[in-house]
């Protein structure tokens, strides 16, 4: 087991700059999940740190020795791929045993290792079949169990069940999230599937543009975004956002001029918030219809997801926004109020720099 150091990490593929001075440290047994739309550099980081990918600039440690110009063998890692690239003419157990046997381990080591890793992946009843004669979820747990039985330092995963079905997707996240615990390994993941992201990270490094927006617990990533585009990508759907202009700030907090006129006192600290346009961030299940609510729209479209049902609304000035309805949901075309729940409305500046509700002035 080992952690990670990226210091000042850069890529470039000629005059184009994918991931600019990227610093980040990875603790000892951290499940860590790169997250982010394609073209983010999440991939590309990756695989720098496996040693797929030359660094142009910076240095990259595992544990405390400095990996950036070493062989990707060289660096006591494994790495899980999107496919699975097992040899299609080996069995199971030979596919487990190959790099192994390259690396002329004894053969009492290769097969003890070769049933730890086949007990703790239920793989223990297809160690002589061939891929051919497997589902695409015990394929998967091969090339998990090919990374297992390395004993590695730290695991990378490359978008590792991109390629599963939905159900298989949510088994396999659980196996994972239980393999975490079972090794207290230091684990890497790099996903665009936030709910992949939020289920196995410990911490989420939300990435844009090469550079990283966020880093912090699920939890955090999502009541407290850093920034808009992190407050719009996490989320199902992401938070909504409303055009509001500062108003008059009352006790220390921000008030606002809504669309239609009305005034909103926010828990919003007014110190250190600058400009005078804004964006006002609300999630659905924050917002619920009400006949005295502070803002009024047009319902558009009605939602049933079974847990839950969400209304789509336009409010007075054209932004869209969602809500969560309890109750008997109202139709299409009707013209309703919105509450707010103030705790949970944040803040954006002009430069998408988030501000939050604080507890102190609730």
């Amino acid at each position: 087991m080992a952690g990670l150091k990226l210091e000042q990490v850069s890529k470039r593929y000629g005059a184009v700059h994918v991931i600019d001075q990227l610093s980040l440290d990875v603790a000892e047994g951290e499940f860590l999940v790169f997250l982010g739309p394609s073209g983010c550099g999440k991939t590309s980081l990756l695989r720098m740190i496996a040693g797929l990918e030359e660094v142009s600039a910076g240095r990259i440690l595992i544990g405390d020795r400095d990996v950036t110009e070493a062989a990707p063998g060289q660096r006591n890692l494994a790495m899980v791929f999107q496919h699975y690239a097992l040899y299609p003419h080996m069995t199971v157990r030979e596919n487990l045993a190959f790099g192994l046997k390259n690396i002329n381990l004894a053969a009492d080591e290769i097969a003890r290792r070769i049933q730890e890793s086949s007990r703790m992946l239920e793989l223990d009843k297809l160690l002589d079949r061939k891929p051919g004669q497997l589902s695409g979820g015990q394929r998967q747990r091969v090339a998990i169990g090919r990374a297992v039985v390395k004993e590695p330092g730290l695991f990378l995963f490359d978008e590792p069940l991109s390629n599963l079905d939905a159900a298989l997707r949510g088994r396999t996240r659980l196996e994972l999230a239980q393999l975490h615990r079972r090794l207290g390994a230091t684990m890497i993941f790099v996903t665009h599937d936030q709910i992949e992201a939020m289920t196995l990270a410990t911490r989420i490094v939300v990435m844009n543009g090469g550079v990283i927006e966020q880093v912090a617990s699920p939890a955090e990533v999502y009541r407290r975004p850093a920034t808009r585009f992190v407050a719009s990508f996490i989320g199902t759907p992401g938070m909504g956002f409303v055009p509001v202009r500062r108003a008059q700030d009352e006790e220390g907090r921000a008030v606002v001029r809504l669309p239609g006129a009305g005034l909103l006192k926010t828990q919003v600290a007014a110190a250190g918030l600058q400009g005078q346009v804004l964006s006002l961030g609300l999630r659905p299940e924050n917002l619920r219809p009400s006949a005295e609510g502070a803002l009024r729209g047009q319902v558009e479209m009605v939602e049933f997801l079974g847990e839950r049902t969400l209304a789509h609304l336009k409010l007075v000035d054209g932004s869209p926004l969602t809500i969560t309805v309890a109750g008997n949901a109202p139709q299409i075309g009707d013209h309703i109020g919105v509450e707010i729940d103030l705790a949970e409305a944040h803040l954006f500046d002009a430069e998408g720099r988030a501000h939050h509700a604080q507890e102190s002035l609730a």
